[in-house]
């Protein structure tokens, strides 16, 4: 059937109270008689289907009347559109011969003679909440986040460009990377690019590459991204932060799939999924002007919005064990994770936080609290100062375990909360120097440039232990 109703999209979501309900996947099929009479069907999902007897071609016809590159088939916001590559003997549409028409499904295409019927049909899906809580290194148990995972789960497989929104943090590039994994381009390149960390006018040439003596400074020619990650993914973070002179040619590669190199006029062909990443509203962006409404609709196919971690609080103690059974930080002699998970209580004040850095910050808590566990959970008092004090907890004095957790009081005052700070700070600033320094007191005091009497005073209070015989001099 036609997909009119889709917006011109090549996959998009339905929403229901707020939660993906239904995902439309359009897809053209290209059926071809051979000259034996035989009938071969060819199924897409991508947006740019490329035609041609030449072997890069998404469907390769073998006939002397057919060009190398003769046709292809974009797929744009009004529709379906064929163009003609400049080909010997033509294209037509219904028998018209056309330089560009927009086709609907059941359109019979011919190529210098031969001919090949046209058909569209969308695939829905009705989404329910994926059973797994995980998605590759993604996890997460919350039905938000289960939500995600029915939505990647199907669009895993396919071509379809994904922009993902949610806030600084929030493991948008680990889902790229997940995403990758699971479809068809895995064994091929995964390519990053942060379109905010280089220089603007730095950024197509990293793109597009560029040809020697293309500017100053160019003494040779160079790949750009786009062919790097032919055949395989690129991923691009910040999108929103791409200059507006550059979306235009952004927007050409993805249309027609090919680049040209600064300093070039040659067209090169590429092969490429883009995911791309913002924690902006390109929506309002395109509002504000300052962002491409073309290029807002060629890269938007499927949208999801990753939830901050505020928002699925249940995950947070089922990412920290993530995290301390996978990260490298949590090893001990043996290889095998140190510390197992997180205290009852701990648990509880990681769960009150309110996480402005999200996924990213809980990472870095727990690598943290895990460089100052005793045992094999991580305790109250061996959380962030920070953390304790915005979830209004006072930490539990060390080897009482048995207590309930501790009391609830009013944030902590400002004089209260810097000295705990500057506590912890002594405390893994001396452990750290008395290691460097195998324990030598009077080592440590010449590279820390201080008193060794008072160093050693600084020992005494957090009860380090300076070497394996308490040794003050060398």
């Amino acid at each position: 059937m036609a997909t009119d109703d889709n917006n011109g999209q090549a996959a998009h979501l339905d929403w229901r109270d707020g939660r993906p309900a239904t995902l439309h996947l359009s897809k053209v099929k290209l059926v071809l008689e051979d000259s034996a009479g035989g009938v071969r069907e060819y199924i897409f999902d991508s947006d740019v289907i490329t035609i041609g007897s030449a072997s890069g071609n998404d469907l390769v016809v073998e006939d002397p009347r057919v060009s190398r590159e003769h046709c292809r088939i974009v797929h744009e916001p009004s529709g379906y559109l064929v163009e003609d590559l400049g080909s010997t003997n033509g294209t037509a549409v219904n028998r018209v011969r056309v330089r560009e028409a927009y086709v609907r499904s059941g359109a019979v295409l011919g190529l210098g003679g031969v001919e090949i019927r046209f058909q569209t049909f969308d695939e829905r899906v009705e989404l329910t909440p994926s059973s797994r809580d995980s998605f590759g290194p993604v996890v997460g148990r919350s039905r938000k986040m289960r939500e995600v995972f029915a939505v990647l789960e199907r669009i895993a497989p396919t071509n379809a460009t994904v922009v993902l929104e949610g806030e600084t943090g929030s493991g948008k590039e680990v889902v790229a990377r997940a995403l990758h994994s699971r479809s068809n381009r895995a064994k091929e390149p995964f390519v990053v690019f942060d379109c905010g960390a280089v220089p603007r006018e730095l950024i197509e040439s990293e793109l597009f590459g560029h040809e020697k003596g293309a500017f100053t400074g160019a003494m040779q020619a160079r790949q750009g991204l786009f062919e790097i990650a032919n055949g395989g993914t690129l991923f691009l973070d910040e999108i929103g932060e791409l200059s507006l002179d550059l979306q235009p040619k952004l927007l050409r590669a993805l249309e027609h799939r090919e680049i040209r190199r600064v300093g070039s006029n040659r067209s090169i062909k590429v092969d490429v999924r883009l995911i791309a990443a913002t924690n902006r509203k390109l929506d309002d962006e395109v509002r504000a002007g300052r962002f491409r409404e073309d290029l807002f609709y060629r890269l938007s196919v499927v949208r999801i919005t990753l939830p901050g971690l505020r928002e699925r609080r249940e995950d947070i103690p089922l990412l920290a064990r993530h995290f301390l059974r996978q990260a490298p930080f949590n090893r001990g002699p043996g290889g095998e994770p140190r510390v197992k998970g997180l205290s009852e209580d701990a648990s509880m004040v990681l769960m009150e936080y309110h996480w402005p850095g999200n996924v990213r910050e809980l990472l870095n808590v727990v690598e943290r609290a895990t460089s100052f566990a005793d045992g094999d959970l991580i305790e109250v008092e061996e959380l962030p100062p920070h953390v304790l004090a915005a979830t209004r907890r006072a930490p539990k004095a060390r080897g009482d375990r048995t207590e309930p957790t501790a009391a609830v009081r009013p944030l902590l005052a400002f004089k209260d909360a810097k000295e705990a700070w500057i506590e912890r700070f002594e405390r893994e600033y001396l452990a750290a120097l008395l290691t460097r320094n195998k324990g030598c007191l009077s080592a440590a005091a010449r590279e820390a440039d201080l008193d060794r009497k008072y160093l050693r005073k600084l020992v005494r209070k957090h009860g380090l232990a300076a070497g394996p015989e308490g040794r003050d001099e060398e």
